[in-house]
């Protein structure tokens, strides 16, 4: 059974907070949407899972560890396990991050 995410109607902000809709929740993989107007900030915090920030809108500065790294539509970043990791929307515009995270073996 095939299960479809569009995320053009999923996408929705918050002038206050966040926006964190949780898409799936099965125990191979967790995908979530993360929406943030400009300024908003996902602090970096660890998760014993394997992640990808996928950004599906606007461009935002992401930490993976001791680096950052601009990045902008149709870029993913990748991080390992209980690495500390997050994202900003501090380049002027809105963020919309797709994160996707498996367990580890």
């Amino acid at each position: 059974m095939a299960e479809i995410l569009d995320l053009k109607k999923l996408i929705k902000f918050k002038s206050d907070n966040i926006t964190r809709d949780m898409l799936s929740d099965k125990p191979e993989m967790r995908i979530a949407l993360m929406c943030l107007e400009a300024g908003q900030v996902l602090k970096p915090h660890t998760a014993p899972l394997r992640l990808m920030m996928y950004c599906v809108q606007g461009k935002g500065i992401f930490t993976v560890g001791e680096e950052e790294f601009e990045a902008d539509e149709k870029t993913a970043i990748l991080c390992d396990p209980m690495v500390p990791h997050g994202f900003k929307a501090t380049l002027g515009e809105r963020l919309v991050v797709m994160a996707v995270v498996t367990p580890v073996d």
